[in-house]
């Protein structure tokens, strides 16, 4: 069982900057690859970032490539994402999530899902 807990959302200006944590419990968590995925007010939730288990491999959303970063600590069982140039429409609820299996962008591929953290970005 692993258990996730998210913490780093708040209000940030467009432009600004923030970094999402995602702790987690288990001493296998570094067998887990980890995925953000967003929601905002009345959208279907989407994938943002994706990482392997190592950490080595690492894959995208095109609308956040190039502005947010997934990475991992596994000695701290933690994944973050930074997030840098933020817009508007970056506004949402962000959740991490694990899976045994490989890193993917499948929302159905995750067993495990943490509870969301808010991000607004003002205009």
């Amino acid at each position: 069982q692993v258990q996730l807990v998210e913490s780093g959302g708040g209000l940030v200006q467009a432009g600004g900057s923030l970094t999402l944590s995602c702790a987690t419990s288990g001493r296998t968590f570094s067998t887990y690859a980890a995925g953000w995925f967003r929601q905002a007010t009345g959208k279907e939730r989407e994938f943002v970032a994706t990482i392997s288990a190592s950490g080595t491999a690492t894959f995208y959303a095109d609308s956040v490539r190039g502005r947010f970063t997934i990475s991992r600590y596994n000695a701290k069982n933690t994944v973050y994402l930074h997030m840098f140039s933020l817009q508007p429409e970056d506004t949402a609820v962000y959740y991490c999530a694990a899976t045994s299996g490989l890193a993917t962008s499948s929302r159905g591929a995750y067993d495990y899902w943490g509870q969301g953290t808010q991000v607004t970005v003002s205009s």
